[in-house]
């Protein structure tokens, strides 16, 4: 097999070059990380999770017609999707008061907003990814206002989608984070959802008895993050019950 050339390396996926011009291969990591990865450990199984989890919600997500990157899953732990140009935001879209918006504003921890309150964060991770306006985000250029826009429409769609979907598993989802692509057609310039959707990227609560099913697991060391993980992917039919996540392959070198 043709060794593949790696191109970008984050906390959680790694990716390589696709097999055809404008495409990349997505590979889903075992490695867990909180609070800027001062604290790390490596879930086994996280990685295939989050792959056919992910799966699941890009394929959903074009079935709405709302744009994203996925084109196919190769394998348990990788997918194929559009290269596309990152805008450097991290775009977050809250429902309930959790995380950070809990401390930093003073509320209760799960209290309901008045309405879906969407976020911005500058991608950055020796800066701690710090929240940003969207006067800073025109100020330095990160985008534009008719970006600005399309990326607000995009994100209060994400979440409508999402919020049904978990709903009907008998899931609240509190909030999630997004990454927005710019793709290029000719001239012509469209903005898709980029990266992942999966428990890592939001926060899942048991409708009925608030279990946390989401990354909370691991920052805050209440359990197994690969059966909270598994039990969305059940309830979402993604894995067949009683399923084995396939843990990470040995690599001879």
């Amino acid at each position: 097999m043709a060794r593949r050339t790696k191109i970008y390396e984050g906390k959680a996926k790694t990716l390589y070059e696709g097999p055809e011009p404008g495409t990349l291969v997505q590979y889903f990591k075992d490695d867990a990380t909180a609070f800027n990865a001062q604290k790390k450990d490596v879930i086994e199984g996280k990685g295939v999770l989050n792959n056919l989890l992910s799966e699941y919600f890009m394929t959903g997500l074009t079935n709405v017609g709302i744009p994203n990157h996925f084109l196919k899953r190769l394998n348990m732990r990788e997918q194929l999707v559009r290269a596309c140009e990152i805008v450097p935001l991290e775009v977050i879209v809250r429902n309930y008061a959790a995380g950070t918006m809990a401390t930093r504003l003073g509320i209760d921890e799960g209290t309901q907003l008045p309405r879906p309150v969407v976020e911005y964060c500058l991608k950055d991770d020796k800066l701690g990814d710090p929240l940003v306006t969207e006067e800073h985000i025109a100020a330095f250029g990160w985008a534009s206002q008719q970006d600005m826009d399309d990326i607000l429409s995009l994100a209060l769609r994400v979440n409508d989608f999402l919020s049904g979907v978990m709903y009907g598993v008998g899931i609240r989802l509190v909030d999630f984070k997004i990454e927005i692509g710019r793709v290029y057609d000719g001239d012509f310039q469209r903005l898709i959802v980029a990266d992942e959707i999966s428990p890592d990227s939001c926060r899942l609560w048991d409708i009925e008895t608030g279990q946390k099913l989401d990354k909370d697991v691991f920052r805050r060391d209440l359990g197994s993050l690969t059966d909270a993980y598994t039990e969305v992917a059940n309830r979402l039919g993604v894995m067949p019950k009683g399923a084995t996540p396939m843990n990470r392959p040995t690599l001879i070198n």
